[in-house]
């Protein structure tokens, strides 16, 4: 299964590959949790925050093409029933359009009964995104407020 989605935001792609890939940015939109990497072409990631008290999520980074591109794979480990799920694959690109950006976030290689704790916080999560290089304001959804 994959789930695909799409927003516009009107930022640069410059900027939009650094609120990416940028751990304190990354915080301010996605519940709080700060994903750390060297962002090479196979190596790792971590996602986490100090009040979750274990990994939040961990993959690698297989593809990198600054700033159109990030393809990683991504393991769940906030709770039993996702870690149970195994290795899914996130795609990000960026395609500038007029002074905005489209961002397209595929996630695939879904089970086809998959938990919908996997893919269910991606629209709350780029909401946040948009909102934060939209306005330097914090969306404060439940979700996005779970780790700050």
């Amino acid at each position: 299964m994959e789930k695909i989605y799409e927003i516009y935001i009107k930022t640069s792609p410059e900027a939009l590959w650094d609120a990416i890939t940028d751990g304190e940015t990354r915080a301010k939109y996605n519940f709080g949790a700060r994903v750390t990497s060297d962002w090479t072409p196979g190596s790792t990631f971590e996602m986490g925050h100090p009040e979750a008290g274990a990994l939040l999520g961990e993959g690698e980074n297989l593809e990198i093409d600054p700033p159109r591109r990030l393809v990683q794979t991504m393991v769940a480990l906030w709770s039993d029933d996702v870690k149970r799920e195994g290795a899914t694959r996130v795609t990000w690109e960026i395609e500038p359009v007029g002074d905005s950006c489209r961002l397209t976030v595929t996630h695939d290689e879904l089970a086809d009964d998959a938990n919908p704790e996997l893919y269910g916080g991606w629209p709350m999560i780029l909401s946040g995104l948009k909102t934060w290089l939209e306005t330097g304001e914090l969306l404060t959804t439940p979700g996005s407020l779970r780790y700050t």
